[in-house]
């Protein structure tokens, strides 16, 4: 489990002040030295990851966060870092000293609690200090986990664990299928994979992987095929694919050289679907329409890859949306967990199927669009919407087809 990809672990952050043993509490979850270990405060200058199995659970990625309570210019840059981890935590873990509970945790756990993040708190140091049964009470009667913890020395960990089994949210124990509901027991699906300066040498990449495991796993058929191939393999079989799914760049070929009869749709929009809000999504493509010479687009990657040759976000899908809207855009571009904290002066938002991410983090973002006021869409959505297929994209999606229809 430990080469499990980001984007399928449960994230549990943790999350206070400086020195309050947040790394060691880490350490002692994870059997493992992860995190530096000290007296002086703000040790953890940046996010430490650990990727470990933790049963019955499964995959899950711990975060041990900068304390939030530093000064200073780089210490809001830490804090910014930190920030971050709450768009994409799906466990809050809040870790105070015992006997000090102030405004300042109570700051972090109003935004886990506003974000609806399952929150444990933590009190840590229990062997210098004792906590008030002010608190141990406002917390029964909150129904919020509340454990105390001697961290250096083991004592109250296997509560911790014990209660984030507890808190794992049902969506993640039961995640949904990509395909499964789509391709049944005994059927085909086509997966069109082109293979260009792009795809990484010797492999295929994640959401291609990840759709064929998946198939595999609903006990269907799966025939992998080029974009140039496609129309003989499908004339090699003797029924209809149940759907055929193609990388989005290929979509007018593919399209083309798929009969009308046969569902069509896209990795990414598979992945809009699995990792976002799929509805939402189309409501942004649609506005494209609104789209303006001299609007600007915001345009996101969740990888932090080197863009080459013909780059989908850098030079593709900003070719296609400028030759829709039969004038200049403004396109700025965001890597990794970077975003942009005003989006006001923002006409769109072009996302990437987060295939690295957990579905929390896409959330996450898809809201701060929402409260802006700023529509979102993705690679995959935007593509078919500016390419004149996007109602044959959705076949496969009734609720969304009809979420875009409704739109136009």
């Amino acid at each position: 489990m430990k080469s499990a990809p980001k984007g399928v672990r449960l994230h549990i952050g943790l999350f206070g002040r400086r020195n309050v043993g947040k790394s060691s509490l880490l350490n002692a979850l994870t059997r493992q030295n992860v995190s530096i270990v000290s007296d002086v405060a703000g040790t953890t200058t940046d996010p430490v990851e650990k990727p470990m199995e933790l049963l019955p659970i499964g995959p899950v990625l711990f975060i041990d966060t900068a304390g939030i309570d530093d000064v200073g210019a780089l210490g809001e840059m830490r804090v910014q870092k930190t920030r971050q981890i709450f768009d994409r935590t799906d466990i809050g873990i809040v870790v105070a000293v015992a006997g000090e509970w102030g405004e300042f945790e109570e700051a972090i756990l109003k935004e886990l609690t506003e974000r609806l993040t399952p929150t444990i708190v933590v009190f840590n140091k229990i062997d210098v200090a004792d906590v008030s049964a002010e608190h141990l009470e406002r917390f029964r009667r909150d129904e919020i986990p509340c454990i105390q913890t001697a961290a250096m020395n083991g004592s109250g960990v296997l509560d911790v664990r014990e209660a984030l089994i507890k808190l794992t949210p049902e969506e993640y124990l039961n995640a949904p299928s990509i395909l499964g509901d789509l391709v049944g027991p005994g059927d085909l699906a086509v997966l069109v994979v082109p293979i260009d300066t792009e795809a990484p040498k010797g492999r295929l990449i994640l959401p291609q992987v990840q759709s064929i495991r998946d198939l595999l796993d609903n006990d269907s058929f799966c025939m992998v095929v080029k974009e140039r191939e496609l129309r003989d393999a499908l004339g090699l079989l003797n029924r209809p694919p149940a759907l055929v799914v193609t990388d989005s760049q290929a979509f007018l070929k593919v399209a083309g050289d798929t009969p009308d009869g046969v569902p069509l749709t896209s990795f990414s929009i598979l992945f809009a679907r699995s990792k976002g809000d799929l509805s939402a999504f189309v409501a942004g493509a649609v506005a494209i329409e609104n789209l303006r010479p001299g609007d600007k687009v915001l345009v996101c990657e969740a990888c932090s890859h080197h863009p080459i040759g013909e780059d989908i976000g850098r030079v593709k899908i900003p070719r296609w949306l400028t030759q829709y809207v039969g004038g200049k855009l403004e396109f700025t571009h965001f890597q990794g967990h970077d975003f942009p904290p005003d989006l006001g002066s923002y006409k769109l938002v072009v996302h990437c199927g987060s295939c690295m991410w957990n579905r929390r983090e896409m959330l996450s973002r898809i809201l701060h669009c929402q409260r802006a006021g700023v529509p979102i869409t993705n690679y995959g959505l935007a593509i078919a919407f500016s390419l004149g297929i996007l109602e044959r994209a959705l076949g496969p999606f009734p609720s969304a087809l009809e979420v875009y229809r409704q739109h136009l």
